[in-house]
């Protein structure tokens, strides 16, 4: 199998974090490769690391996406996402700067065909046992209604990649009746069901949480927000639940007995878990990690990246957005 480009200069606390996550895909046996400044990685990497592909720049956190790529042809992200137009990877993984990421794939990979601009794929856990993917979850803020459904035939394939059959399609809105919704959504539901997908109309928030759909369509603003808040209500949930805890000797008992069941419920809804989100709707596989990934967080984006390779995702994508021509 080809190997993962990791930017290893993008992110909070890069090259550290980037290199240890690096490692431990490599150590695990998933095939790396990793991207940016030789002088400064190598020293950081153990005799049988994995190899690294110098890039003498990078785009910085408050550098201007569009500019800061342009101006910067041998940046680290960039290095990246050649190699895997290349050839020389199956995919590209980056925690630095996303609009950087973003608009370096759309310019060293290209727009996959029915895909006008690509959309971020977040995956959260549904209180049925399932699993939403939500899109966009933060690429492109301002939608017209026929780029949300192109949203849906990336979502689906996304969907069926992870072995949904026939997933369901959301499109997310204040109410479930075809009347809700503001201008956007209520020109957006006759062109989904106009598309090959089993599409079950508007759906709520709380109720695609719930297992309502598969695939949540929402625009980059609206998913951004939803995927942000939910973060904040599970670190709300978590804290409050230590505070309980920790009042009474009995709460620390009880923990103690729970602690396993405890550390389920953390890997099942903390941020690192799946590592990052994927970029789809370009020619080859993207996966945008957060800015303060942690080693473990590496590792997981890696592995996630691994997944959508064997899973042939990025074909899947292709033939779902053919099927709208």
């Amino acid at each position: 199998m080809l190997p993962v480009a990791v930017d290893a200069m993008g992110g909070d606390d890069a090259p550290h974090a980037i290199v240890e996550g690096a490692v431990r895909a490599h150590k695990a046996g998933l095939p790396v490769v990793l991207v940016g400044d030789a002088a400064r990685l190598e020293p950081l990497l153990g005799a049988s690391g994995p190899d690294v592909v110098h890039a003498s720049d990078v785009v910085g956190m408050a550098e201007g996406a569009v500019a800061g790529v342009r101006r910067k042809p041998d940046a680290s992200v960039r290095r990246a996402l050649q190699l895997v137009r290349d050839g020389a990877a199956g995919a590209a993984v980056s925690c630095g700067h996303t609009g950087a990421t973003l608009v370096g794939a759309v310019l060293d990979l290209g727009v996959l065909p029915g895909a006008e601009r690509p959309a971020i794929c977040s995956v959260l856990p549904r209180s049925d046992g399932g699993r939403l993917v939500l899109l966009d979850a933060g690429a492109n803020v301002d939608c017209k209604p026929e780029l949300l459904a192109s949203f849906a035939l990336i979502g689906s394939a996304h969907a069926e990649a992870m072995g949904v059959l026939a997933p369901r399609i959301g499109l997310l809105s204040n109410g479930e009746e075809d009347g809700k919704g503001n201008a956007q959504v209520r020109a957006t539901l006759p062109l989904l069901r106009e598309l090959p997908l089993r599409v079950v109309g508007p759906v709520e928030p709380s109720a695609a949480m719930a297992g309502a759909c598969d695939v949540l369509v929402c625009d980059g603003f609206v998913g951004n927000i939803l995927l942000k808040a939910a973060e904040g209500a599970v670190h709300t949930v978590v804290t409050l639940l230590r505070e309980e805890i920790e009042r009474r000797p009995s709460g620390r008992l009880g923990a103690w007995l729970l602690r396993g069941a405890f550390e389920r419920f953390r890997r099942r809804v903390a941020w690192d878990a799946q590592g990052g989100a994927l970029l789809l709707g370009t020619r080859g596989l993207v996966v945008v990690g957060h800015g303060r990934a942690t080693p473990d967080a590496v590792h997981s984006a890696i592995r996630l990246a691994h997944r959508g390779m064997r899973a042939g995702l990025l074909d899947g994508v292709a033939r779902r957005l053919a099927s709208r021509a």
